[in-house]
């Protein structure tokens, strides 16, 4: 049965129908609403059952694919008031959740950089040699290509949380994603043959808009040991990281891309930290961030 067709039968079952429209009286949602929470409970209740008395519980198939149906029917009615049908709500969902977890954008090479076409002089470095070595008590320094990068960071904080070292982040952006306004900016490559290019994408709203997306993964990340041991991000992060670069070119990276650069950059990040010092190897062709030696 088509998603659509299901909906339009069931629809017709429906003992409150609207009679007036959603937005006039919101209320009219609850119905269908609570019964979707009520479905979900006596689902629960069905796998209590079976864990309770295991493969006695003869009816076990039945129940859940009774309670499932119920969740279907009542998610038909939500979609339904809203002014949805199932089948965009279905193709939105899948779009959604292949942009993150999709296995080729787990391990997606991205030739394509977001520089190619411009000047050599206006190109990331396709391979990058990073040394980030001690600049004094609480202090780094990092050089690329041999070459010193910015100035000598510290964490600007009270207590020593690391976060002198998130110019990694930086470097993890630009090897994942091809983008990182922030790592032009001092490696002096922005594309000033193009003006619009120059001002929008490399100017200075997206290099705050770069540092405040690093600086809130950070925190982030601080309440979770520092993604050791995490196997992915909250998604609600990600959405909003995809909501703050709506408008510049890296939002045609997938939530999963974000996902990979954030868990390449504290990879490193970590085990620069527990060193205070490290020599790392990025590759933007291959769109990875290695340590080395």
């Amino acid at each position: 049965m088509e998603l659509n067709e299901y909906q339009r039968l069931a629809n017709q079952t429906d003992q409150q129908p609207e009679t007036e429209s959603f937005e006039a009286d919101p209320r009219s949602i609850l119905v269908p609403l609570l019964g979707l929470a009520g479905e979900v409970g006596e689902l629960l209740g069905e796998h209590k059952k079976w864990i309770r008395d295991g493969d006695s519980y003869k009816l076990f198939p039945d129940r859940v694919r009774e309670e499932l149906g119920d969740l279907l029917w009542y998610l038909s009615n939500v979609a339904t008031k809203h002014g949805l049908t199932l089948e965009e709500v279905a193709t939105y969902n899948i779009e959604k959740t292949q942009r993150r977890w999709h296995p080729d954008t787990r391990s997606l090479v991205r030739p394509s950089r977001f520089d190619e076409g411009f000047p050599p002089e206006e190109q990331f470095p396709r391979q990058m040699h990073v040394s980030i070595d001690s600049g004094g008590p609480g202090k780094i320094v990092t050089l690329i290509n041999g070459k010193k990068f910015g100035d000598p960071l510290r964490d600007n904080r009270y207590e020593d949380d690391g976060y002198r070292f998130h110019d990694i982040f930086h470097l993890s952006y630009a090897s994942v994603l091809g983008w990182s306004p922030t790592l032009r900016a001092l490696l002096r490559c922005k594309r000033k043959s193009d003006p619009r290019i120059d001002e929008v994408e490399d100017g200075g709203r997206a290099i705050v808009i770069e540092e405040g997306i690093a600086a809130m993964v950070f925190s982030y990340a601080e309440r979770r040991n520092f993604l050791d041991g995490a196997e992915s991000v909250n998604y609600e992060l990600l959405r909003t990281i995809k909501d703050m670069t709506a408008h510049l070119e890296v939002s045609s990276r997938t939530e999963g891309d974000w996902e990979r650069a954030i868990m390449t950059g504290f990879r490193i990040w970590r085990q620069v930290r527990a060193k205070g010092k490290g020599h790392l190897m990025a590759d933007l062709e291959k769109g990875t961030v290695e340590l080395v030696g």
